[in-house]
Formats: C-alpha cells, sequence, structure tokens
C-alpha cells in the first residue's frame, strides 16, 4: 500500500486534470505551436508537461512516507524551474541557447543540493572508482551535467509521435522502481518517487496515445527526462541500467547530431532525421512504430535488470550494432524510395 497508493493518487490527480485541460483549451480554441518536428495541425493542447509536474510535485510533498531532504527539496524546485523556462517554448518557442542555459542550471542546482555522483562502477572488472573527493569531485559534477543533458534531450527529441517518449519513460521509470528493491539498492523512498511517477506518466499516457488529444509539450518532455535521470542518480547511482533501457532514443539522439554534423547544420536545429521519422517515410503507421519501441525497450528493459556491469556494456554493445544497421538499412530503402518517385 506504500507504493500504491502514491501511484494511484498521481494517476487520478493526473487523469481529472488531464481531462480539465483538454476541456478548457477546447473552448477557448487553443493552437498548439506547431515546429518543425511536429506533426500535429490545429486545436491540440501543449499543456501535458503543465499537468505532470504539478501532479508530481504535489503529490511528491504530501506524501507522509517521504522526508524532504535538501536533495528532494533541489530536485522539485528544479522541475518548477524547467516548467518556468520550457513553458515558454510551449507557447512561442524560444532560442536553443535558453533551452540549453536552463539545463545546466538545473544540472548545477541539483548537484549543489546534494544529488552528485559519488560513485561509479568500472565496467571492465566491476570494481568501484569513487568520486566523492578530490578531482573525483569535478568529474561528478561533470558527469551530472552530462548525464542529465542527455537523458533531457533524448526524451525531447523522440516525442514526435504520439505515445512514444511518455511509454519509453515510463517503461524506465518501472525498471528504477523494481531496481530500488534489489538488496544492493535497497530505497523504499526511490520506489515511492518511482510510483508516483509512474502514475503520473501513465495518466498522461491515457490521453497522448495515438490519437493523441494533448501533448506533452516541452515541458513535459523535459521534466520526464530530467525525472528519470535524476532518479537513476538517486537509485544508488545506477546510471548503467538506465542508459541501457534508454539506449534506443540515446542512440538516436547520437545519431542525428552525427547527420546534422556531417550535413554541415547546427546540431541544435530541428529536422526529421530521427528513427520514427524514417519509419514513417516508409509506411509504418504511429501505432506500429511506437509499439516497436515499446517492445524493444520492455526487453531490453528485462535484460538490464538481470545483467551485471559487463553483461550491461554487452547488451548496450549488441544494441548500438543492431541500431546502426537498421538505421543504415532504412535509410538506403528511403533514397530507393525517393530515387523512384523522382
Amino acid at each position: 500500500m506504500k507504493y500504491l497508493i502514491p501511484f494511484l493518487i498521481s494517476l487520478t490527480l493526473t487523469v481529472i486534470s488531464i481531462y480539465g485541460i483538454i476541456l478548457f483549451t477546447k473552448k477557448i480554441q487553443w493552437l498548439g505551436r506547431v515546429g518543425l518536428r511536429h506533426i500535429h495541425k490545429g486545436n491540440i493542447s501543449r499543456l501535458g508537461g503543465l499537468v505532470m509536474i504539478v501532479v508530481f510535485d504535489f503529490a511528491i510533498f504530501v506524501n507522509r512516507d517521504l522526508f524532504i531532504t535538501s536533495q528532494l527539496y533541489g530536485f522539485l524546485i528544479s522541475n518548477i524551474i524547467l516548467l518556468s523556462v520550457c513553458f515558454l517554448d510551449d507557447l512561442r518557442e524560444i532560442r536553443w541557447k535558453i533551452q540549453l542555459f536552463s539545463q545546466i542550471a538545473v544540472a548545477l542546482f541539483v548537484f549543489i543540493m546534494g544529488i552528485r555522483i559519488y560513485y561509479i562502477t568500472n565496467p571492465l572488472n566491476g570494481g568501484i572508482i569513487n568520486l566523492d573527493s578530490g578531482v573525483g569531485i569535478f568529474f561528478s559534477v561533470a558527469l551530472v551535467i552530462f548525464w542529465l543533458i542527455l537523458i533531457m534531450n533524448s526524451i525531447n527529441w523522440i516525442d514526435g509521435i504520439d505515445g512514444l517518449s511518455g511509454g519509453i519513460a515510463f517503461i524506465t521509470v518501472v525498471s528504477i522502481f523494481f531496481l530500488s528493491f534489489r538488496s544492493e539498492v535497497n530505497q523504499p523512498p526511490v520506489a515511492i518517487m518511482c510510483a508516483i511517477l509512474m502514475g503520473t506518466i501513465l495518466g498522461f499516457l491515457m490521453f497522448n496515445f495515438y490519437p493523441s488529444k494533448i501533448l506533452a509539450g516541452t515541458a513535459g518532455a523535459m521534466f520526464m527526462g530530467f525525472s528519470l535521470g535524476i532518479l537513476a542518480i538517486f537509485a544508488g547511482t545506477k546510471i548503467a541500467t538506465s542508459l541501457l533501457v534508454l539506449a534506443v532514443p540515446i542512440i538516436d539522439f547520437f545519431w542525428v547530431i552525427g547527420e546534422r554534423i556531417r550535413n554541415k547544420k547546427s546540431i541544435f536545429i530541428p529536422d526529421r532525421n530521427h528513427l520514427h521519422y524514417k519509419l514513417m517515410e516508409l509506411g509504418w503507421s504511429q501505432r506500429k512504430i511506437v509499439l516497436g519501441y515499446w517492445l524493444i525497450t520492455g526487453i531490453i528493459a528485462c535484460v538490464a535488470l538481470n545483467t551485471r556491469a559487463i553483461g550491461k556494456g554487452i547488451t548496450l554493445l549488441l544494441v548500438l550494432i543492431i541500431m546502426i544497421a537498421s538505421i543504415l538499412i532504412i535509410n538506403r530503402k528511403i533514397s530507393k524510395l525517393d530515387n523512384a518517385k523522382s
């Protein structure tokens, strides 16, 4: 009940709030901002992130089983900072420099508040590398910033079709939830936070699966990525598990950056080079793409929860090889289609 009740509370509040937001935006004829990466046109709200952040922070704050430490305060306050900045992007697109600065700022803020990477596992021998003193502190702050920015943007960049980012985020938080019960981790408070986030994301997904009635927006995607990154740090610094579960969006993230550099374009300008858009070009439906992503992510999550450091490294390498091969094959098929049309 310690985990079920918070889950049900956040789920119920999210569903009620989103339903109310949908009715409200229909009444005022809300027109969501349309960008190059967005396939949605017309009257659809981008306020899903607003609901998720408010519900999550409220459910955390009122939970009697959670002691609000400085680290947790830092987490909750950072969510509000992200909402303040990213919500502007949902209203009217803001410059990428402002978004990047806000991401670095919240990462530094949570580090100052005590959310740090105190050690990492050596992938070669499974040993521990301490980062809690001396030069290690500088590596720790750099890792925290890099990790949070990577996850926030990976989730944000796959938020292009209905249910994709929310579904992958949900599978990842479920993985962290079960991970927090492991004997070597044993963190019930993290499990409670995961339960609340699970309810929040699931409530949103009920309205976001194709055809969506509401979008996460920049605020929602950033919130989901930020929360996953923070929970991975909380959960005994089990970043390797989260990294593996999120392998598909992370690999896609770096592949897109590589393509932009190769094409001599800014890495910060949105485009449609992401894998899910390529699959749409081949005629895949949104539901087929999303379910495929969910299935692959679910399989990887099961592997991640049942392997040690070396096994995770091998699995990540296999996923990387398969992803690169798949993208190359898909690009070749798209080129043939384009040539046939011309």
